[in-house]
């Protein structure tokens, strides 16, 4: 092979290499998510989780991909180790579906039907589709099609460039001499783990073998140890992904490499006594691209039937190597927010959508504590929680923001990016009325210290402010949760009214203090609340706009508040006269 054959040997590893990055992209941007949400859900059942790995590791086209996942699970407490492990057998198997489609490209014949299941017939038409998609459609489903009938022909023009590169190595006695080492057992899987280490991915060191079969120079003697080593080395990426995890979570890693190490002595080990009694005639034939699958999978298969049984054991294992210390890990709210989901952003997404619930949820506790606080219903310890809940929801703000921020750099579909922006904008808006609410808090406090009590009509004034207030925000907590854009239209109308009652209140106090029924003091306290109340029904606004807006690629809460009092004046003037009445003031004396 000259200078020129090594060259297109590269380019062709290169093309390789990045088709099925790019198909296998392409298809988790087009399960959106929602396979690694079944994944976490439903691995109860042993024989289940094998079957969910294989099918998620089959269609995002990689078992380290499956495995990081699973590790990422573990890691923030969703995914038990004895779920893990039937999880990472499936994986395994749902992996040698890419040396089945690799080994297309080593169909003879010259029947139609031959010709028409050969790559170089059907890959050009895929080419054309996938490019008219991506260039053309404004879909993003259809341009994770495109970037997925892409991929693929990349893929195999890449193949097809290996196995042109190294051909005419077949008449090379150096490079059959070399691959005549790894007959060697103990050789071969070292060779086979290394490449597989180095490209981090089995499915494409089983790929280039593949290629190499056109030689005619591997035998099967060759290929089958450096299989089993390829199995091993897939490991290398789980192992380094859990790095800096929790204890399960490097559990999860070695369950991974036990299961491969463990299945490989025993297949070796088997396999090679039956020889030494019954020598395998295959063995000594020149392997091809079916053959290669075929054996991949067969380990695959034998090894999950054999080892499936002793998944508890493997846990054990896991467990022996990496012992408890005397305490336990505790785990937290964030543990969700693992950085290996940035890898799958639908997912890393939806894990956002529900930390960012949690502290939605606490922002209602928040602010109706201070509620209840500023009604007559003052505590020390109710005074304490408001506090902490504030704290809390700080600090939910700044693990969230900053998660949200790294999953913003990653390639997000269209739906994506709106969940991201939607809840970069709305935790703000949460953590600033968790802040009125230990504001209202310190208000409460403040009156307990110095025993002051409002007048019996400022009393019955708050407490419908108070309840429109937290009707507001229940609201907007529900809609946030549960996307009813129904809902969400309905806190425009309530901001609105909650205005005037702000006025009102505002107003009515005035007249008291004319009149001698208040104090000034007592006045500032209540000037305070009230523009708590009214600035919280603010921040309900802008939660309730992103939630209409931003999947219109349009955020602008102004303008959108401005067209619901012209455009649908008379909608918007009813439901505000219905929340003016049902949270209408006692008159005034």
């Amino acid at each position: 092979m000259d200078i020129f054959g090594v060259l297109n040997m590269i380019c062709g590893l290169a093309l390789f290499l990045y088709g099925m990055h790019t198909m296998g992209e392409g298809l988790t941007r087009t399960s959106g998510g929602k396979l690694e949400s079944i994944l976490e859900k439903l691995t109860k059942n042993t024989i289940l989780g094998v079957l969910l790995g294989a099918l998620v590791t089959a269609v995002i086209q990689s078992s380290s991909a499956t495995t990081v996942m699973v590790v990422g699970f573990v890691n923030s407490g969703i995914m038990k180790l004895s779920q893990a492990a039937s999880v990472i057998m499936g994986a395994n198997i749902g992996t040698t579906v890419t040396s089945w489609i690799l080994s297309l490209t080593g169909l003879e014949g010259g029947s139609v039907l031959v010709k028409l299941f050969k790559p170089s017939s059907f890959t050009p038409i895929m080419a054309i589709i996938g490019v008219a998609f991506i260039l053309f459609s404004k879909k993003e489903k259809k341009q994770s099609v495109g970037q997925i009938l892409v991929g693929f022909t990349v893929l195999m023009c890449g193949m097809d460039m290996m196995s042109a590169a190294v051909k005419p190595l077949a008449n090379v006695p150096e490079f059959t001499n070399i691959l005549l080492m790894f007959t060697n057992p103990i050789l071969g899987m070292i060779a086979g783990l290394v490449l597989t280490a180095v490209i981090q991915s089995s499915s494409a060191s089983v790929g280039i073998l593949q290629a190499l079969c056109v030689t005619g120079a591997v035998k099967y003697s060759a290929a089958l140890p450096i299989i089993m080593g390829q199995n091993i080395g897939t490991c290398v990426t789980a192992l380094l992904s859990a790095i800096g995890a929790t204890k399960n979570a490097k559990r999860a890693a070695l369950i991974h490499l036990y299961f491969n190490l463990i299945g490989t002595i025993l297949f070796m080990v088997v396999f090679y006594a039956v020889n030494a009694v019954a020598p395998f005639a295959f063995l000594g034939d020149s392997a091809n691209a079916a053959g290669i699958a075929v054996i991949h999978t067969a380990f695959n298969v034998i090894a999950t039937l054999v080892l499936l049984p002793f998944n508890q054991m493997l846990v054990k294992l896991a467990t022996l190597t990496i012992r408890d210390a005397e305490e336990e890990e505790q785990s937290d709210d964030f543990q969700l927010l693992d950085e290996r989901f940035l890898t799958t952003p639908a997912f890393a997404a939806e894990q956002c959508r529900v930390i960012a619930g949690r502290m939605a949820q606490l922002t209602l506790e928040a602010i109706s504590g201070a509620i209840d606080l500023i009604g007559g219903t003052y505590s020390e310890d109710a005074a304490e929680h408001v506090g902490a809940l504030e704290d809390k929801i700080d600090h939910y703000e700044d693990k969230l923001g900053t998660y949200l921020v790294k999953l913003s750099n990653q390639k997000l579909s269209r739906e994506d990016s709106h969940t991201v922006a939607m809840l970069l904008h709305s935790i703000s808006d949460f953590e600033r009325i968790s802040d009125h609410a230990a504001s209202v808090m310190k208000s409460a406090k403040e009156m307990a210290e110095k025993k002051l009590t409002f007048s019996e009509a400022a009393k019955a004034e708050l407490a419908v402010f108070g309840e429109a207030v937290r009707d507001i925000v229940n609201r907007t907590v529900t809609c946030f949760e549960t996307g009813d854009m129904a809902l969400a239209q309905t806190v425009e109308p309530l901001e609105s009214a909650i205005d005037s009652i702000n006025n009102r209140v505002k107003r009515h106090h005035i007249d008291r203090l004319r009149k001698g029924e208040c104090t000034i003091e007592l006045g500032f306290i209540l000037q305070d609340v009230s523009t708590s109340f009214e600035r919280v029904s603010d921040h309900c606004s802008n939660i309730a706009v992103y939630q209409i807006q931003l999947p219109a690629d349009e955020l602008d809460a102004h303008e959108y508040t401005q067209s619901m009092r012209t455009q649908h004046a008379a909608e918007f003037a009813k439901a505000r006269a219905a929340y003016k009445e049902k949270y209408a003031l006692p008159e005034a004396e």
